[in-house]
């Protein structure tokens, strides 16, 4: 009879997991990216109150998140080559749908769904700015690319920070869902590994390991980056405060 629970196994396996950790952050990576950039797009709007666009910018935002990531990631691996093949069939296009990894479906479904989330954290961090330091800078003659670049984003760059930073860590933990369209990452190597052994709990903890240690190492470099774009005036404003408690 075997082992109930083998401990080296844990630490042993680490080695072959990690052949896939590339490909998770890529996904992960691009996926956040994709999410950043929709979220600005949806956060604008909302701002701006574009009548029709912003109904639907909330419609998507309570349907991406009133439903699972692992949902999402389904629909869009047998969703998008449907919808492909309609506009072959119906328009004469000559769309290659088979030509299509599954890692795309992947990136294209996690990143809408970060896109949510990320849409009210940008709009908040953007609201937080003082207006009356957006209306100084244009009596001072700036023009409105040059407000947002130099007073409005890199206040919102640090209010949202911590938050896009804790979206990082949740869009990494979510690629574990990519095997779903044939992405083999970190967890979908976990599970290949482990139906040779049958040792599927020791793999287990050793993926927990793994992105337990990623989170932490995220978590010190968003604490790194803080320190290093806190804004001067903030710091020693902050400094006065405390000392006058």
């Amino acid at each position: 009879m075997g082992k109930l629970f083998d401990l080296k196994l844990v630490f042993t396996s680490i080695p072959e997991l990690l052949e896939k950790l590339p490909i998770t952050l890529e996904l992960a990576g691009l996926a956040m990216v994709l999410g950043l950039l929709l979220g600005l797009l949806m956060a604008v709007i909302k701002i701006k109150k574009i009548r029709i666009l912003t109904q639907v910018i909330n419609f998507i935002i309570s349907a991406i998140r009133g439903t699972p990531v692992i949902v999402q990631l389904y629909i869009a691996f047998f969703g998008i080559p449907m919808f492909f093949k309609y506009l072959n069939q119906n328009f004469g296009t000559n769309l290659a749908v088979a030509d299509i990894p599954g890692f795309v479906y992947a990136v294209a479904a996690l990143g809408l769904n970060q896109s949510a989330f990320c849409a009210e954290i940008i709009r908040s961090a953007l609201q937080a700015v003082n207006e009356g330091q957006v209306e100084a800078a244009q009596a001072l003659g700036m023009t409105y690319l040059q407000t947002l670049r130099r007073i409005i984003l890199p206040q919102a760059f640090e209010v949202a920070l911590p938050t896009l930073g804790n979206s990082l860590i949740s869009i990494i933990k979510s690629t574990s869902l990519a095997f779903t369209c044939a992405v083999v990452e970190l967890t979908a190597q976990g599970r290949i590994i482990a139906g040779r052994s049958y040792r599927y709990f020791e793999l287990y903890i050793s993926l927990a390991i793994i992105y337990w240690a990623i989170t932490i190492i995220i978590e010190q470099a968003i604490k790194l980056i803080e320190k290093k774009i806190r804004i001067p005036d903030q710091v020693a404003l902050l400094s006065v405060t405390e000392g006058k408690i």
